[in-house]
């Protein structure tokens, strides 16, 4: 038992001076790891006292691990070969050159201050960071000739100058219309020269001139002012002005509206009754047919020309102005037709209609249509060519009907029983006197002006007609008139002495 337990003793020891042993050269492992990283943090801290972090810039220069010496010298050999760039607002670029400044680097200890601030010791914490460095005073150049230079460049050409422009209202044919603000591109000297001096100061080669540098408009887009006025004008540009010509409507557009405001510049908007008058006479262009060329088709199958005459509608100008103003200024809209002086049978574009008298005077014929059927046609006598009282041309209208009645002229008086005028004092009656109709009759021994046609047949016409039935009288071939029916008649071939008719004016321009 004894030598059991001296054997279990040894044992025991042995193993213990093992466990010491092992313990040992862990703790002489961790030293010796200890030791060999301070040896390399230091190692490093100081070689972060003479170099830089990476991710380090001074201006554009990359200084990674670079020594504030290989700064000065990169700096100095830059300089000799300096070239600053200008980009302005439209990436334009522009370039002054070093040696025309008198340009050249100098160092004044920025460089290693900068080290110095770095704290090489933190460097594990800052090693990942981005350092930027901004030299302040690191360069000399000749001011005079710095300013010659920025003067001289193309940015500064006055005429590829444009100034700002505010937002404003200004006038159109068709009103009025929101200029929008224009920045221009007029360029702010002092503020140019301020920034390539900082560029230089710190020997960047790229000056990018921001939104500072240049004039702005004093009144943008947003302004207050400008949505007062638009506010304004939208009162009345929101109101829906209808007018109702037969099938057709035409409403009132936001530029026909503005057309009749008047806008100062100090913001104020008010209607202007004279523009509302301006307006309405535009609009009677447009839409009164009175003495308008019109395409008629005729009995034969073609189409004729055909203007001048008294039938047609007629917008009483005055008294719609007055409408018009009156709904603008009280805001009230409408849906309605203008205001006529005048009236024809149909409001569409084909005003005759398909009721109405045809006279076809070359050929001597007379046709009655009722709703597009004929009704009558006959034969006539028209106003002798040879005398000078040929009929009057054009679209009239019967002005009113009489029976009997008697027409008296410059040197004759005829009793008729039937009278149906429809141009100043010509119109359409019987003649007992005469025993044929049609032919040529009416170019040697034509009437006063009036159309001749049978007694029976102007009897019938006289029973269907009615007051204010389109008359359309037309010639196939040109005709000079001259008598004063004609010229009182509007007539489309009349032509005063030296003059030309309306009919010679559009066939003129047919053949062209």
């Amino acid at each position: 038992m004894l030598k059991e337990e001296k054997l279990n003793t040894k044992a025991g020891s042995a193993h213990s001076a093992k466990q010491q042993t092992k313990t040992s050269i862990r703790k002489y492992l961790l030293w010796g790891i200890l030791g060999i990283t301070l040896i390399a943090y230091i190692g490093v801290s100081i070689y972060f006292m003479k170099h830089f972090y990476p991710n380090s810039k001074i201006g554009d220069l990359d200084i990674s691990f670079k020594t504030a010496d290989y700064v000065i010298s990169k700096k100095t050999d830059s300089s000799k070969s300096y070239t600053i760039t200008i980009k302005d607002k439209n990436k334009v670029s522009y370039s002054i050159n070093g040696s025309d400044i008198d340009y050249s680097y100098k160092s004044n200890g920025e460089e290693e201050k900068f080290l110095k601030e770095q704290n090489s010791f933190l460097w594990p914490l800052n090693i990942f960071k981005k350092s930027n460095y901004t030299l302040k005073s690191s360069a000399s150049y000749n001011e005079t000739k710095l300013e010659n230079c920025v003067k001289k460049l193309a940015i500064f050409d006055q005429s590829k100058i444009e100034e700002p422009v505010d937002a404003h209202f200004e006038q159109t044919k068709s009103g009025f219309t929101i200029i929008k603000a224009s920045d221009g591109n007029y360029p702010i000297y002092n503020k140019i020269e301020k920034e390539i001096k900082t560029a230089l100061d710190s020997q960047n080669s790229t000056v990018v001139l921001g939104k500072n540098c240049y004039k702005h408009p004093k009144i943008t887009n947003d302004d207050p002012s400008v949505k007062d006025v638009i506010k304004k004008v939208d009162k009345y540009c929101s109101l829906k002005l209808t007018y109702k010509f037969g099938s057709e409507n035409y409403t009132l557009s936001d530029s026909d509206i503005i057309s009749m405001l008047d806008i100062t510049k100090s913001g104020e908007v008010s209607l202007n009754r004279n523009k509302v008058a301006s307006f309405t006479y535009v609009l009677a262009s447009k839409y009164n047919t009175f003495g308008r060329v019109r395409d008629f088709k005729t009995t034969a199958g073609d189409v004729v020309k055909i203007g001048g005459g008294d039938y047609g509608w007629v917008i009483n100008k005055n008294k719609e102005t007055e409408q018009l103003y009156d709904a603008l200024k009280n805001e009230k809209g409408f849906n309605r037709e203008p205001e006529y002086e005048q009236t024809g049978l149909y409001r569409d574009k084909d005003d005759i209609g398909k009721t109405y008298i045809e006279i076809d005077y070359t050929n001597q014929k007379l046709y009655y249509y009722k709703d597009g059927a004929l009704q009558l046609q006959t034969d006539i006598v028209s106003g002798n060519i040879s005398k000078n009282n040929g009929s009057p041309d054009g679209v009239f209208k019967i002005v009113y009907k009489q029976s009997p009645a008697t027409l008296v002229g410059e040197n004759y008086q005829s009793n008729v029983t039937y009278f149906m005028p429809f141009a100043y004092n010509v119109g359409i009656h019987d003649a007992t006197w005469r025993s044929s109709f049609g032919g040529n009759i009416y170019k040697t021994n034509g009437s006063h002006g009036c159309v001749n046609v049978p007694p029976s047949v102007a009897e019938k016409l006289y029973k269907i007609v009615e007051k204010k039935t389109p008359v359309v009288a037309y010639y196939r071939e040109p005709v000079v008139l001259t008598a004063e029916n004609a010229k009182i008649s509007n007539a489309f071939s009349y032509a005063a002495p030296g003059q030309t008719s309306m009919a010679q004016k559009v066939a003129a321009k047919k053949a062209n």
